[in-house]
C-alpha cells in the first residue's frame, strides 16, 4: 500500500536499524537511517518517488573523466528500465520492467502551490524527467495498479524461474573471498552457519551506500592502517572506501491548514476502513497514492541555471495517524513542507565499528559542516516562507506552526535547524567512481586494485544527483548488466534537457 511507507519507516520491521553517529553540528542528535532489509532493498520501503536528477549531473560525471556516464549515454538506460504512464518517447520508456505512474493532483492544494510558484517566477512542469528539469508540478511514482512497484517486483519476480538464479533470504554477507587479488566468491551467514558462494566469473556487490563499503572493508579493501587496527588483512589499500558520503540535507516547515480538505480527513478510522476496502478491491482511492500537494525544483542558493533545491509540499502532518472521536485525537489539518539542498558541500563517511560483520557500520553524515551548507539551510527556510507568503499559498494556510514566527535571525534559524535538520535518505558516493587513481571504482564499476569485483549501486555515484536516488541506482544496474556481459553500450540519445523547460518562457527568480 503506497501510503503505508510512513508506517514501514517508523516501525523498523524491514529496516537494518542503522543510526548516525552524534555530531556537534547537529546538537549530538541521533536518528534512524532507513535502509531496506528485504528483497528489493530500500526500494521496498521508500517513498516511491521517481526522480532521475538533471542532465548537468551526468554531464558533470563525464567531465570528471568518467566516459560513458554523460546524460546522452545514461538516458537510454533510464528509458530501458521503465514503463512510463506517458508511453515511450524521447525521455521515457514504454516497455521496461519498472512501472512509473502518475498521481492525480489533490485540490485545492496543487493549484494553489503551483500558482504560488508562478508568482515567484517559476513555471509549471508536468515532467521533471523530461525536456525541462525545473519548476512546480507533480512527481511520478513507482506504483502499479495502486501498489508499490519495487525493484524486486519489477526485476526479480520475472527472473525467479531461471535455473542460474538462487535467492538466499535471511542471509548476511560477511566477507568477499579472494585468491590473491581476485575475488572468487562470498561468505555469508545463514541460520547461524557460515556458507560460501563461489563465483566462476565476477562478484557483484549491491549493498547500497552504507553496506557496500562496510562489506569491502570487512573483506580487506579500504585504508590499510584502519583495517590493520581492526585486525583485518589488507587485500587492497583503498583509502576512499567509505569516504565522500553524500546525502541531501533537508529542512522542514509546518503550517496550519485553512479548512478541512487535507489528508487528515481520510485518516478518520471509519473513512480509513472504507478506503482500505476500496484499495484492496480496486487498487484505488486515497491509500493508493501519496498525500503530496506539489513538488518543485528551484534555484534558491546561487545564480546558476540548474535547480539547487527540491521542495516537497504535502497536505498532511508528519505526525498524522488514524483517529476517531472519543478514541484518539488526530494531528490536525496541516500542510508540511520539506526542502532539500541538492548539491551540499559537506561530506560524511562510513567506517568500521569492529571486524565483526554483525556490528553495524558507523555512519557520520557531515551535515552543516560548512558555512555554505549552514547558509543554504537558512535560505531554504526563508524560501518556504516566501512561497507561503504569496497570495495563492496564503489562502491554503492560517499560521506557521514550525519553525514559528519567533525564529527570524540567522542565529535563531541556526538553532532550530541544528535541532531538526535531517536528510532525504538519499545516501550516495561511499564507493565512488573516479578517473585516475582516486575513488574506489573505475568507469566500469570495477573495484580498483583487485580483479573480478564490481559495485553496482548508489555508492558508485561520484556526486549525489539533484533528485531522488532510486531511479539513478536502477539506471546504474541497467548499465552494469551490459558492462558485466561485455555488451556494447546502448546508442547515445540525440536530445538533452534544459534547466527550465522546452519553451523557457519563465526564467528562475
Amino acid at each position: 500500500m503506497p501510503i503505508g511507507w510512513f508506517s514501514l519507516v517508523r516501525q523498523g520491521r524491514f529496516d537494518w536499524g542503522l543510526r548516525n553517529e552524534p555530531e556537534e553540528a547537529t546538537d549530538g542528535r541521533v536518528w534512524p537511517q532507513p535502509r531496506g532489509k528485504l528483497l528489493g532493498g530500500t526500494s521496498s520501503i521508500n517513498g516511491m518517488m521517481y526522480s532521475r536528477g538533471v542532465a548537468a549531473d551526468y554531464d558533470g560525471w563525464a567531465a570528471a573523466g568518467l566516459a560513458g556516464w554523460d546524460y546522452a549515454s545514461v538516458l537510454p538506460y533510464f528509458r530501458r528500465s521503465e514503463t512510463n504512464w506517458r508511453g515511450a518517447g524521447d525521455y521515457h520508456g514504454g516497455d521496461g520492467p519498472l512501472r512509473v505512474e502518475r498521481q492525480r493532483a489533490a485540490q485545492p492544494f496543487y493549484d494553489g502551490i503551483v500558482a504560488a510558484g508562478r508568482a515567484l517566477g517559476y513555471r509549471e512542469n508536468d515532467d521533471f524527467n523530461g525536456a525541462g528539469a525545473g519548476g512546480f508540478g507533480m512527481p511520478d511514482f513507482t506504483v502499479h495498479r495502486g501498489r508499490r512497484h519495487s525493484s524486486a517486483d519489477a526485476f526479480l519476480a520475472a527472473a525467479r524461474s531461471r535455473p542460474n538464479l538462487v535467492v538466499q533470504t535471511g542471509a548476511t554477507a560477511t566477507r568477499i573471498l579472494f585468491d590473491g587479488d581476485r575475488a572468487t566468491g562470498v561468505e555469508y551467514a545463514r541460520d547461524g552457519q557460515l556458507h560460501r558462494a563461489e563465483a566462476d566469473g565476477e562478484v557483484i556487490v549491491a549493498g547500497g551506500a552504507y553496506h557496500s563499503p562496510h562489506l569491502l572493508m570487512l573483506s580487506g579493501i579500504g585504508e590499510a592502517a584502519m583495517l590493520q587496527r581492526h585486525g583485518i588483512g589488507v587485500v587492497a589499500d583503498l583509502p576512499a572506501v567509505g569516504q565522500d558520503l553524500q546525502d541531501h540535507p533537508m529542512v522542514g516547515a509546518g503550517y496550519a491548514a485553512r479548512g478541512t480538505a487535507t489528508f487528515e480527513r481520510a485518516l478518520r478510522l471509519d473513512r480509513l476502513a472504507l478506503a482500505a476496502v476500496d484499495w484492496a478491491l480496486r487498487g484505488r482511492g486515497p491509500l493508493a497514492g501519496q498525500p503530496m500537494s506539489a513538488q518543485a525544483f528551484v534555484n534558491v542558493l546561487g545564480d546558476g541555471d540548474w535547480p539547487d533545491v527540491q521542495v516537497q509540499v504535502s497536505h498532511v502532518s508528519m505526525m498524522a495517524q488514524p483517529w476517531f472521536p472519543l478514541w484518539r485525537k488526530g494531528a490536525g489539518h496541516q500542510i508540511g513542507v520539506g526542502a532539500l539542498q541538492l548539491q551540499p558541500e559537506g561530506r560524511g563517511e562510513i567506517t568500521l565499528r569492529s571486524a565483526d560483520p554483525a556490528d553495524a557500520p558507523r555512519v557520520r553524515l557531515g551535515l552543516l559542516a560548512t558555512e555554505g551548507d549552514r547558509r543554504a539551510a537558512r535560505e531554504m527556510v526563508r524560501f518556504i516562507r516566501r512561497l507561503f507568503a504569496t497570495a495563492a499559498a496564503s489562502e491554503l494556510v492560517s499560521a506557521e506552526l514550525f519553525p514559528g514566527p519567533a525564529a527570524q535571525s540567522d542565529a535563531e534559524l541556526d538553532a532550530v535547524i541544528r535541532a531538526t535538520i535531517m536528510t532525504g535518505s538519499h545516501p550516495t558516493s561511499s564507493c565512488a567512481m573516479a578517473a585516475g587513481n582516486g575513488g574506489v571504482l573505475d568507469a566500469e564499476l570495477r573495484v580498483k586494485g583487485v580483479r573480478g569485483l564490481r559495485v553496482a549501486d548508489a555508492s558508485a555515484i561520484p556526486r549525489v544527483p539533484r533528485g531522488n536516488t532510486n531511479a539513478p541506482a536502477i539506471m546504474i544496474a541497467e548499465k552494469a548488466s551490459d558492462l558485466i556481459l561485455g555488451r556494447a553500450p546502448l546508442p547515445r540519445a540525440a536530445i538533452t534537457q534544459t534547466p527550465i523547460g522546452g519553451d523557457r518562457s519563465k526564467e528562475f527568480a
